[in-house]
């Protein structure tokens, strides 16, 4: 099975960034425990500040892989065009929040995403990658 986490703006200042909303890990080091904890899985990461650089890594990988995890940030409540671009794919997405988003600004209540995905995980830290990972490793 391989796997891509797609995250975007902001989340490469991970550790450093609010973290009592965000933890103190960097994604990297995260990322390093989850390939230990699922060797049998490739994981890819992709992270970009840029709108149109995340619908390109979409893009590319959207046929080919068997999921993407996808944090798009604060892209997340304002991006029709990542919407657009997970719908255009075949590639099933998760869509995960670090935080609880309905804790948080009105604003942030909304996702543009999640009609998109076959589900959304958020609240559980940066573990809410894991529940994606173990929710990919459910469905097959």
């Amino acid at each position: 099975m391989h796997l891509v986490i797609i995250n975007g703006p902001n989340l490469n200042l991970l550790g450093k960034r609010e973290p009592e909303i965000y933890g103190q890990d960097t994604f990297e080091s995260y990322l390093e425990t989850l390939k230990t904890r699922y060797p049998h899985i490739t994981l890819s990461y992709y992270q970009s500040n840029i709108e149109g650089e995340l619908i390109d890594k979409i893009h590319e990988v959207g046929f080919s892989v068997d999921g993407i995890i996808l944090n798009a940030g604060g892209y997340t409540h304002t991006s029709v065009a990542i919407a657009d671009a997970v719908a255009g794919v075949k590639t099933p997405t998760i869509e995960v929040h670090i935080s609880n988003v309905f804790k948080r600004e009105d604003f942030r209540h909304k996702s543009l995403l999640s009609p998109v995905v076959i589900g959304t995980i958020g609240g559980f830290g940066l573990d809410s990658y894991r529940l994606a990972i173990e929710s990919f490793l459910a469905r097959h």
